[in-house]
């Protein structure tokens, strides 16, 4: 639940970063999500790559579906790619990498500065 709820608040803050700020916005989201909430390694890294990819994924479909394909389908022409629709798919896995390592960054930085109370067990 904790990881879904990660999910859609890096896209929450992704997408109103977005609106305001420049693309990279969206590292700083992933970042600072991951630093109040950390995780283990690798679901941190899933939660920004999910949270960030899914969301540049369905906005370059709404993007692609607005326009007609036009502007995806001269961009996928451009880089000598098959068609549009991997022209989509490679938009979302860049957000979501860009997302996942900024994530885990903030896990990190977490760990390095903040240190968390040990949890008490039954001999202590």
């Amino acid at each position: 639940m904790r990881f879904i709820f990660k999910i859609i608040l890096i896209a929450g803050l992704s997408y109103l970063f977005e609106l305001f700020l420049p693309w990279w916005s969206v590292v700083i989201a992933a970042f600072l999500v991951n630093l109040w909430m950390p995780s283990k390694g690798f679901v941190d890294f899933l939660s920004g790559f999910l949270g960030v990819g899914l969301l540049w994924l369905i906005y370059a479909w709404l993007i692609d579906s607005d326009t007609a394909s036009v502007l995806s389908a001269r961009i996928a022409q451009l880089f000598n790619m098959p068609n549009a629709s991997f022209m989509i798919a490679i938009t979302g896995l860049v957000g979501g990498i860009a997302g996942g390592f900024a994530a885990l960054s903030g896990s990190q930085f977490r760990r390095i500065f903040i240190k968390d109370e040990p949890k008490r067990g039954y001999y202590s």
